[in-house]
């Protein structure tokens, strides 16, 4: 027994010196089923998640500080990685879409707007070190192994700011408020084309083995989503008179015109996952990255969903009904499986 407090903290310092800069994509996956299941009248399960996320969203942020605090040239190793590098963006999107949470699900606001301010605040450090550190790095890896569907959490992050703006109550000039919402839109949008020009050109043009189509690349379909889902809150908000009025045609536009790329990539996406699975026989086993496929799953339920909002466009109900359950699905099996690491993890360090 007296073993135990040492073992105890020996496990926690390991887990943070080995944390995946990513792994905040649990509380991105598990907000956005969240989200979605609240949107279609399921509001005991969508109140199970946002307990669930507020403790996966405590114990991440635990582990980091440690892992600031006790490890900082790992963090600065991660931050100048293009492969480790996006994760970071998890943090971001994390941050804002469980204020989010709070603001739907339970209208704190309050709350919602602290997540706003520490969510703006990790968007700026975040964005400009990850693209200064790698635009500066005298060494580069190539196309084939410096990108993935990973990078595209950049877009993803700047989407989650939009939204939570559009949202959170504010006590300033409320055409500052949406200005800014739409600006980070438009934003996210730059760098979701920018970077999925060169993913497309890496998939279809270089060769691609089982081993390196991992889950991100669901990423492609999710941060569409997620612009989809920031798109629609921006149209209902322009449609009340606001400064967005003038934006509106554009926007009705731009975001049927992401909806589209998203409800695209899905059959392609899950022809590639039986081409790894099935024809390539690669292991199906837990990793953090599962939960990027959870994600876009949950957001494209969430985005639809709001699109019928925005455009009226009752006749595609049909859509989220669906989508809904694969994503809460995925949510469980990936846990499951996130549980049963952890306690192998557990046992190992325990002995």
């Amino acid at each position: 027994m007296a073993r135990f407090p040492q073992n105890f903290v020996q496990l926690v310092t390991s887990a943070a010196a080995g944390l995946f800069p990513g792994y905040f994509a649990v509380v991105m996956a598990t907000g956005a089923t969240s989200i979605a299941a609240n949107m279609l009248g399921y509001k005991t399960i969508s109140l199970l998640l946002l307990l669930a996320n507020c403790l996966a969203y405590g114990a991440l942020c635990i582990l980091t500080l440690i892992r600031i605090v006790c490890f900082p040239r790992m963090i600065v190793n991660d931050m100048i990685s293009h492969a480790r590098g996006p994760g970071f963006f998890t943090l971001v999107a994390g941050t804002c879409i469980l204020g989010v949470q709070f603001q739907v699900l339970m209208g704190w606001y309050q709350i919602a707007a602290a997540f706003w301010w520490l969510g703006v605040s990790l968007w700026v450090v975040i964005m400009y070190l990850f693209f200064i550190s790698v635009t500066t790095r005298s060494e580069k890896p190539t196309l084939d192994t410096g990108i993935n569907g990973a990078w595209l959490l950049a877009a993803v992050s700047t989407q989650s700011v939009a939204i939570l703006t559009a949202l959170v109550p504010w006590s300033g000039p409320e055409d500052l408020r949406l200005f800014f919402a739409l600006c980070m839109f438009m934003i996210g949008c730059m760098l979701y084309l920018a970077i999925i020009t060169l993913i497309f050109y890496r998939l279809t043009f270089l060769r691609l083995s089982a081993e390196n189509l991992s889950p991100p690349y669901w990423i492609n379909m999710g941060a569409v989503a997620i612009a989809t889902l920031a798109g629609s809150t921006l149209i209902i908000r322009g449609e009340e008179g606001t400064l967005l009025a003038d934006f509106l045609p554009f926007m009705r536009g731009f975001t049927l015109f992401f909806w589209a790329i998203a409800s695209w990539w899905i059959p392609l996406l899950i022809g590639l996952t039986f081409w790894r699975h099935v024809l390539q026989h690669h292991r199906l086993q837990y990793e953090p990255q599962l939960w990027s496929m959870v994600f876009p799953l949950a957001m494209y339920t969430t985005g639809t969903v709001r699109l019928v909002d925005a455009l009226n466009t009752e006749f595609l109900m049909i859509i989220p009904t669906v989508t809904l359950w694969l994503a809460l699905g995925g949510w469980i099996f990936t846990s499951l499986g996130m549980w049963r690491h952890f306690a192998g993890m557990i046992r190992a360090k325990m002995a």
